[in-house]
């Protein structure tokens, strides 16, 4: 007629436990704002060590006099096959050494309007690559939190078909 007590107890454990990991799978989903706390700090933890582990192969390393002969051997052949960019680069170089030294009055007379024209311009072309640079970071930003926002909204519909479906289902 009736089922044993034991028996009836022991199936109500055992749907509490079932019961008891899907609230805890359910609290995870919902925890939208925790787990992507939880990936981030993964990822910059992965990233740390990263460079840490580059860190210390590259201070655990010092060059040899054969490695040194193949970095110089490595740049002859570069400048080699891209004179034009040797040239540039050292133009480069000359440019900013000519801006450490300090100039003299015969130069200020002489060269003082181009010099302050030329400073302006680089000035203003750094502005606006800093607000360019500023704009595509702002960018990334949004649409990170876009993608954290619906994938959230996914785990909390998906959350709710399962609950649904679960108090739907008999056990």
């Amino acid at each position: 007629m009736g089922q044993d007590p034991s028996e009836i107890r022991s199936e109500i454990e055992q749907t509490r436990e079932r019961m008891g990991d899907t609230v805890d799978a359910l609290a995870y989903k919902a925890d939208v704002k925790g787990r992507a706390k939880d990936s981030v700090t993964e990822k910059v933890d992965s990233i740390k060590g990263k460079f840490t582990g580059a860190a210390d192969t590259v201070s655990e390393r010092t060059p040899s006099t054969g490695d040194v002969k193949q970095g110089a051997r490595q740049a002859v052949g570069i400048a080699k096959e891209n004179p034009l960019g040797l040239a540039l680069g050292a133009v480069a170089v000359g440019f900013v050494g000519g801006l450490l030294i300090p100039s003299t009055r015969v130069e200020n007379e002489k060269i003082g309007p181009v010099a302050d024209q030329v400073k302006g311009q680089i000035s203003e072309a750094a502005q606006t690559v800093a607000e360019h640079g500023k704009e595509a970071a702002q960018d990334a930003a949004q649409a990170a939190t876009q993608a954290v926002k619906e994938t959230g909204q996914e785990h909390v519909e998906q959350a709710k078909e399962d609950v649904t479906q679960q108090v739907g289902s008999p056990s």
